[in-house]
């Protein structure tokens, strides 16, 4: 019998949540940018479609925003244990220029794995577990 893959592993890896072995974007790299976020309509590996219903995707904002502001919170404490912080200096003025530019240059990451995240919602792994929505 086959292991079932790691779910973080997965994860990371922008498998698809069904069967966690066919990628979920057509490119493996975020580059060249203006393609970056071509999906299959379905896995190469077992068939899940990979956009539930029209719109599905709009969710992901939500996602892509909790992520972002994860980062800046990890941001902040590493910038403050390695520059400190004060109200009476400019350190946290360069703290958010530091974190504007690390946000900036992480955007298509962060937008990739809120789709993998929010697709992982709604597909559970395993035979015939997806959520059916297409229409007859």
């Amino acid at each position: 019998m086959q292991n079932k893959p790691s779910l973080w592993g997965s994860i990371v890896g922008m498998k698809c949540p069904k069967c966690r072995q066919g990628h979920m974007f057509k490119n493996r790299s975020v580059f060249p940018l203006n393609q970056f976020m071509q999906m299959p309509e379905h896995c190469s590996e077992c068939g899940q479609k990979m956009e539930l219903e029209v719109g599905f995707y709009y969710g992901t904002g939500y996602v892509s925003y909790a992520i972002s502001v994860a980062l800046s919170v990890f941001n902040m404490i590493w910038y403050w244990l390695i520059f400190g912080l004060s109200f009476f200096d400019y350190s946290l003025f360069w703290y958010l220029g530091v974190n504007v530019v690390i946000l900036i240059l992480a955007q298509p990451w962060l937008m990739r794995y809120a789709r993998v995240l929010y697709l992982y919602m709604f597909v559970k792994y395993g035979k015939g577990a997806s959520v059916e929505t297409e229409e007859s």
